[in-house]
């Protein structure tokens, strides 16, 4: 009976261990952008007042370098870990690296032109991949963390205007609609010889792709923040505010429950961010 007891104990402690093993590994595989389990929409934990901070990246599936700065946007976004700021993640994929071999099914010329106008306000030397851009004043590769958290910590600690966004219940509105309301209150002294604009951005999160040809052959990659429109909603009045109600048609394909609508104020002159705004697109008539 002694030696049954000891064995029924040592079998209890080896169950107990291989729960907490399995446990851990849900929980790692849930954190990987684009695994199973973790497309469902959590709005980041930030605290009440963080100033936000937009964290461009600019990316592609045929580019080797490429998914570890995937990875880093979507850890830096779900992670939020620079005190005092909200990080607002932006995936851009551009389209140059598509005759590589691979082409890239969220790409777009658009996001090329976007990082083509930053090479020129920030007077870099070219454009790369992958390539992470802070508030449209700091650019660095994409994939080094330190220079990420010292630009993000930087800018929090740069005044911002105030951008509101919110989702207006249309009686309209379906499944594939979004009806949006966005104000900006007036910014102190304003320069409106240099103008900005209010930029829409639509994210969504979950996305993956298999990888069947070119430097990432072989690889499936997961996606965060994935840019799927981008649009200016108009410029900032001479009086420095703006307002508008935009209605949005949302691409058959995308997960509503993943999606993300994003504002900010970007600068005509510099291309630097003065403002911004996120929230989760909610379903008409769910009341969150």
């Amino acid at each position: 009976m002694k030696i049954s007891f000891l064995a029924g104990l040592a079998l209890f402690a080896m169950l107990g261990l291989a729960c907490l093993w399995m446990a851990s590994g849900r929980a790692a595989a849930g954190g990987a952008p684009g695994a199973a389990g973790q497309d469902a929409q959590v709005e980041p934990r930030t605290a009440p007042g963080a100033s936000p901070v937009v964290v461009e990246l600019f990316t592609s599936e045929g580019c080797s370098s490429c998914p570890p700065a995937d990875r880093l946007l979507a850890r830096l976004e779900q992670t939020q870990p620079v005190a005092g700021a909200q990080i607002i993640a932006l995936e851009q994929h551009v389209d140059y690296w598509n005759g590589e071999g691979w082409m890239d099914p969220f790409s777009s010329a658009q996001f090329t032109e976007r990082q083509s106008d930053y090479v020129r306000e920030l007077h870099a030397k070219t454009a790369y991949t992958p390539q992470m851009i802070v508030d449209g004043a700091t650019e660095f590769v994409g994939n080094d963390e330190r220079n990420a958290l010292a630009a993000i910590a930087k800018s929090s600690r740069t005044p911002k205007v105030t951008v509101a966004l919110e989702q207006r219940q249309d009686s309209k509105a379906g499944l594939d609609t979004a009806a949006l309301r966005v104000r900006l209150e007036p910014i102190a002294n304003w320069n409106a010889r240099e103008g900005a604009d209010m930029v829409l951005a639509i994210t969504e999160n979950g996305l993956s792709s298999n990888v069947t040809r070119g430097e990432n052959a072989g690889a499936q990659l997961g996606h965060r923040a994935v840019v799927r429109e981008m649009r200016v909603l108009g410029r900032v009045n001479s009086a420095g505010s703006f307002s508008a109600e935009p209605d949005l048609k949302l691409g058959k394909s995308w997960k509503r429950e993943n999606l993300r609508a994003v504002v900010f104020v970007q600068s005509r002159g510099s291309g630097h961010i003065l403002g911004a705004a996120a929230i989760n697109l909610s379903a008409p008539g769910s009341g969150s």
